[in-house]
């Protein structure tokens, strides 16, 4: 598709340069630049600087959902106010008071979504770009014709190249080398997205959050969503799973960190969070999404003046 090719045209153009980036700084530390190993890395190399790029991005898309978060009381007043009733006045009402309450707390339903969406033509760059060069097919920018034969040349233990494929491997009956790399991936892809939506459900939900109807549906997406990499990942190059399972591990160690550190309020983690500060000697602002830790006021260590009976009488008088 022409029109989608260029507007990911300098995406996939700042996606080579740092590939090729890091490919030369493996390179010039001794690897051999036609390695499968060197290769690996610079992919590893390459999700790493863009999704350190994108933390600004999951930042705000956090602040967004805590404020969310923090409206959906008063957002279920209004819909229960309006429960039952269908007419066009009611729905009016309804819509107008929904949008005072946004307009009234500073927020947007669609703000958090808004963070995805920027980052989809990066990661449909992303996959277009390793795709193509495991194909031995030249790049946009800097991956020439000849990094992008490099590339698609290129094996892992001499024997599983990067652009093959499980289900390639197995119809043509081998190598069993790519079988084993690529399944393995597969188990520890599905593992590590389990493991990352398991630790927003069971401990960054508040208990509003887990007694509503959207929980229960979250907690069925959480035993078929990793299915996907089981079913998709066994059609995708060796290269590009490595990719897919380095952008993963990130995401699981960057949830972790949130969730430690900038808790849902109410939730089980917060509640953690707050005994380590307790422990500390430290108080938590609650008011604040971000949690503000506040040492504890000390007393003052001012040594208190005497003062003579005279003097005391004296101010007791003139009160």
């Amino acid at each position: 598709m022409p029109f989608i090719d260029t507007i990911l045209w300098p995406i996939k153009w700042v996606v080579e340069l740092i590939l090729v980036a890091w490919h030369w700084l493996w390179t010039s530390i001794g690897l051999d630049p036609a390695a499968g190993l060197t290769w690996v890395l610079s992919i590893v190399g390459l999700v790493i600087v863009v999704r350190a790029a994108l933390i600004p991005i999951f930042v705000r898309q956090i602040k967004s959902q805590r404020k969310m978060l923090e409206v959906a009381p008063q957002l279920k007043k209004i819909q229960d106010k309006y429960k039952g009733k269908r007419d066009q006045f009611s729905r009016e009402a309804m819509s107008r008071e929904t949008m005072e309450l946004y307009r009234r707390t500073g927020t947007n339903p669609l703000s958090s979504c808004l963070p995805l969406l920027i980052q989809m033509p990066i990661f449909f760059s992303l996959f277009s770009v390793l795709n193509n060069a495991q194909k031995g097919q030249a790049g946009v920018g800097p991956l020439n014709a000849e990094l992008g034969k490099q590339f698609g040349d290129a094996t892992l233990f001499g024997v599983a190249p990067l652009h093959d494929t499980f289900i390639g491997s197995w119809n043509a009956g081998g190598p069993w080398q790519v079988m084993v790399i690529a399944g393995l991936m597969v188990v520890l892809m599905t593992a590590s997205q389990f493991y990352t939506q398991l630790q927003i459900m069971a401990k960054n939900q508040s208990p509003e959050a887990k007694a509503s109807p959207m929980y229960r549906q979250q907690r069925i997406l959480l035993y078929i969503l990793p299915l996907v990499f089981v079913f998709s990942g066994v059609a995708f190059p060796l290269g590009v799973m490595f990719y897919w399972l380095t952008s993963n591990f990130w995401t699981m160690g960057q949830q972790f960190l949130v969730i430690r550190n900038m808790p849902t309020p109410g939730s089980e983690a917060a509640k953690a969070r707050e005994a380590r500060l307790a422990k500390r000697g430290k108080l938590v602002q609650k008011d604040d999404p971000g949690v503000e830790e506040i040492e504890q006021p000390k007393q003052s260590t001012q040594r208190q003046q005497p003062i003579s009976k005279a003097r005391a009488k004296k101010q007791g008088g003139q009160k």
